[in-house]
């Protein structure tokens, strides 16, 4: 049986990979400081969970694996700028060493989940061998991170990067910061589906489930297709202009609850906008995005209306972590000798 190291495993895409894996036989090493809570992966054979800051892995994380999924990352343009010493800590170095500890163990396949963020503003479709634009620091910590970890491919250990459009869909960690949620969450429970301006800012989609298939097939595919390679990851079909892509969610929503649902603007105008070309990945891998934003509105509404699904503080990744950090920061005023209420008598 063979052993997938997953960082990242408690997040948004890695609580879809990691049982995807298992039920395709895998062995499912999952790393991850499991912020969003332990309980989005749930317990089975094969699976070997270790809590564990990707910045801090040894070589002994790395002994029997087979090949690494590195998705761990600060993910989201206003976290990354919130945070900008861990996005580099974590996206950039932190990777770049997770690839070097893998090759230096043995590992077979380093994938690498980037973003087609780093095109940031085209006048043209783009495609992997085109210029990049990265303006934000997510965007340009996962520029570095491509760089530092293709030049590690060799003929023993196999590198592909994925750049992957923007995701949407159902997740155990569900996030309601991304593109497509957001705006079916908005105008589900409030009517009005929210929308960055100024609406003609191009961005590609893709499902979550798409993108763990593709990462399933990665581990399987021939390395003289994939090896130094990056792909981008997407669909043309699912590249929309934001302003019409929010009508088309709120007719779903407003079709799906009938009520009507009213647009609401936000925010100074995104300048982020580039299509982007999926060719190589399709014809080279034969893969092809499956679902639609349409699709995974409904998918987000049925979760809902069925209460399996709801929004907190948790589904909002950078109000979830000025949470945690306000909570650090309270625990650590009044911790003393070990503990709050309950302390180590003998001062320990």
């Amino acid at each position: 049986m063979k052993r997938v190291l997953v960082t990242g495993a408690g997040g948004y895409i890695g609580s879809v990979l990691v049982p995807k894996l298992l039920e395709n036989g895998f062995a499912v090493r999952a790393v991850d400081r499991f912020f969003f809570g332990i309980d989005v992966l749930t317990e089975a054979p094969h699976l070997e969970i270790i809590r564990e800051d990707s910045r801090h892995l040894s070589e002994e994380h790395f002994r029997h694996v087979d090949a690494v999924i590195d998705l761990v990352a600060i993910s989201n343009d206003p976290s990354g700028e919130l945070y900008e010493a861990a996005t580099w800590q974590i996206n950039h170095a932190g990777r770049a060493r997770t690839a070097r500890l893998a090759r230096e163990a043995g590992v077979d396949r380093y994938i690498l989940p980037s973003s087609c963020s780093i095109y940031g503003f085209q006048s043209q479709t783009v495609d992997e061998s085109s210029p990049t634009n990265p303006l934000t620091v997510y965007a340009r910590a996962n520029e570095c991170a491509e760089r530092d970890t293709l030049k590690l491919a060799s003929d023993r250990f196999v590198v592909t990067v994925l750049r992957q459009a923007t995701v949407f869909g159902f997740s155990p960690r569900m996030r309601f910061d991304l593109a497509i949620n957001g705006m079916t969450y908005g105008a589900f429970a409030n009517r009005r589906l929210p929308l960055m301006r100024d609406g003609t800012q191009y961005r590609p989609m893709v499902h979550v489930q798409d993108t763990t298939d593709l990462m399933l097939l990665l581990l399987g595919a021939a390395p003289r297709l994939i090896n130094g390679e990056i792909f981008n990851v997407g669909s043309t079909d699912n590249t929309y202009q934001l302003g019409k892509l929010g009508k088309e969610i709120a007719a779903t929503v407003s079709e799906l609850i009938d009520a009507p649902v009213d647009v609401e603007w936000y925010g100074e105008p995104d300048c982020r906008s580039y299509q982007v070309s999926f060719g190589k990945v399709e014809k080279t891998l034969g893969w092809h995005a499956r679902m639609n934003a349409a699709q995974g509105c409904r998918e987000i509404v049925e979760k809902l209306s069925s209460g399996k699904l709801k929004s907190t503080d948790q589904t909002i990744t950078l109000n979830w972590y000025q949470e945690l950090s306000r909570w650090h920061q309270i625990i650590k005023d009044v911790e003393m000798y070990g503990g709050i209420l309950d302390i180590d008598r003998e001062g320990k």
